[in-house]
This record gives structure tokens, sequence and C-alpha cells, in this order.
């Protein structure tokens, strides 16, 4: 079986890449797929967050059939223990809406970071001011490449305990708690505000201070890095191995994917996704409790066999 954890390390952000917009070509569906890049919640894993053993068996033909295997989510690094019982070849994974590139082989507990784009304190810092005036009662958690820290009202949205409990001017000072430690993103939410709107206004104050997205169905906004998402990070990572936007299938549900689906091949939005992504994508697959991304590769790989 061929590994694909290959460290995309190296990379440079103006290194010559796969541009992160979809170009017009060659009908896609007709171009044998080299990479698989699916996202996890809502997408690959089940509501119970499990990984069926159908979608295992698949993932595995795939990567069989020389395809490499890129998970590709909103999650942390330290989140990653839900698949990495899972990685076979597919060592590296594209985490925080692609701030971080992340090997997984180490098993839980001992990822290791191969690159990260990090979102710059300043552009943080206004970010931050900028949501407290356009939406007042905005609360603000930050999440560090080895650490979470959050305001001390912000919501107990998981199971998890932060690290510091401190207003996000102070997290992100440059004296704040594990100052040496890059910004992956900030976690903004909402008690009140429609989601999707909630994301319109943000983009709208922000500017191009930070790419800001959502994956909850709350109102939580992502904010990550100018230009980081999960498409700009999967092109550098493809640019690095010589694979073109038309040889990638993707897989999402969220608006976090949005750019993704938009710019690879073939692009598959779940029978669960959010109409947005729906949108965007070239395709549909089933729900991820009905297996969505199993039935499609198993499609792909007779389609291409």
């Amino acid at each position: 079986m061929r590994s694909s954890a290959r460290p995309c390390g190296h990379m440079r952000e103006n290194d010559r890449m796969t541009s992160a917009t979809r170009q017009p070509g060659t009908p896609d569906a007709a171009i044998r797929p080299r990479l698989i890049a699916t996202d996890l919640d809502g997408t690959l894993l089940h509501d119970d967050k499990s990984v069926s053993p159908r979608t295992v068996a698949a993932l595995a033909a795939a990567e069989e059939a020389g395809i490499e295997v890129f998970f590709v989510t909103g999650r942390p690094a330290r989140w990653m223990d839900v698949v990495s019982d899972h990685v076979h070849g597919h060592g590296l994974a594209i985490c925080g809406n692609g701030a971080a590139v992340v090997d997984l082989h180490g098993g839980p507990g001992a990822h290791r970071f191969v690159k990260v784009r990090a979102l710059a304190r300043d552009n943080a810092l206004d970010a931050v001011r900028l949501l407290r005036e356009a939406a007042p009662g905005t609360k603000f958690a930050v999440e560090l490449t080895y650490g979470f820290h959050q305001e001390p009202d912000y919501p107990k949205l998981f199971v998890e305990k932060p690290d510091s409990l401190l207003p996000a001017e102070e997290l992100l000072a440059a004296d704040g708690p594990a100052a040496d430690q890059p910004v992956l993103k900030i976690l903004a939410h909402h008690a009140s505000l429609d989601p999707d709107a909630f994301l319109t206004l943000a983009r709208l104050a922000v500017g191009e201070r930070a790419t800001v997205t959502r994956s909850s169905p709350s109102a939580l906004l992502e904010l990550s890095g100018p230009g980081v998402s999960k498409a700009s990070t999967l092109a550098l990572c493809c640019a690095e191995r010589g694979i073109s936007h038309e040889e990638v299938v993707a897989f999402g549900d969220m608006p976090n994917d949005i750019e993704m689906l938009t710019w690879a091949g073939q692009s598959y939005a779940m029978g669960n996704a959010h109409p947005d992504a729906i949108a965007a994508a070239t395709g549909r697959a089933p729900a991820n409790t009905e297996d969505g991304v199993a039935i499609v590769i198993e499609q792909l790989l007779a389609r291409h066999a």
C-alpha cells in the first residue's frame, strides 16, 4: 500500500501552487482521481462520531488503488483521535480549517505539526475589537497549536476544560498565556443571532483581517488567517504532490467546506448538507449516517477500475 505521508512543511506561502479557484478544463468526472479530501463531522463520521466499517474499508480500498486520502476538518489536532485508529496510509490531516497540516502516524496524543498557517495576533485583536462593536455580546475562545483558552463567560460548548480563562484581549496579548504558540483560530459565539446572519455580519466587520467561516449549527464562528481555508491549504499540499484540482474528489457538508467543494474537480455535498454547500458541490452524496462518503468512493473505484 502506498503511503501518503509526504510532508507539506517545506512549502512557503508564495510557492507556486494549484490555484484555490477552480479553472475550466476537461470534464472532471472522466479524470481518474488521485486524492480524496473529506471533512469529518457531518460528512465522514456518523452522528455518534464513529467511523463505520464500510467507510474504513472504502478508504483502505482507495489507497490500495493508489489514491491518497486527506482528512480535512475544522477540528484541532488534539481532537483527531476519532480517526487516528483508521489512518492506514493516509497519515496527514488538514486541521483547523486549513490552519495546520498534522501527521497522525504517531497515534493519539502524539500528533506532529508539519505546517502551520497562523493568524497574526494583531489581526486577531483587530477582529475581536470589530466583532465586539458589530455584535455586542460576542464571546471568544482562542485555539493555539497546543492549547485552548477562553473568556470566562464563553459558553460550555464542549467537554474540554480550557487552559486559561481571560478576556480575549489578554489571551491574545504579546505577553499572554502561551504567547510563544501560533494562534490557529479564534472562536466567536453569540447567544441569540441567527448563525448565517452572524457569519455575514462578521465577514463584513472583519474584512480582510481574517477568514471567517462556520461549521456549527449554532452561532459559532471560526476565524483563521487571511486566505487560510481548507481549500487553500489543500491546494498547497496538492501542488507539492503534483496533483491538479481536477484530480481531487472532495466531500463536505457545511459553510467551511464551500471553498474546498468549489475548488475540487469532483465534489460531493452530503445529503444532510447546508444549502450553500449543496450549491457549491458538483454532486450529492447520501447523508453521513448512510455512509455517503463510502458509497461514492465505491462508485469511483468501480468507474476507474
